[in-house]
């Protein structure tokens, strides 16, 4: 999709001169940077990425390991 964007010209030329070091287009360059910003700022696809993994996974219980992470929480300072 094309859109227009006014941004400050210091702004925009330190874009161009990254885009240029990285052999990227300023198209590319924009594009990742609004992917990288709007996943900082909606934690909540992480954590539902995170609980697909999880349910793929199931729940194989090792008792040795819970056992051992039951000890570290309870000596734990909350």
């Amino acid at each position: 999709m094309k859109t227009a964007v006014s941004i400050p010209d210091d702004v925009f030329e330190g874009a161009d001169r990254l885009a240029r070091r990285t052999k990227k287009s300023r198209s590319q360059l924009y594009s990742d940077a609004v992917k990288e910003y709007v996943a900082r700022h909606a934690p909540e696809q992480a954590t539902d990425a995170m609980d697909r993994v999880c349910a793929e996974l199931g729940d194989p219980t090792d008792k040795f390991v819970s056992s051992a992470a039951r000890r570290v929480l309870e000596r734990s300072e909350w």
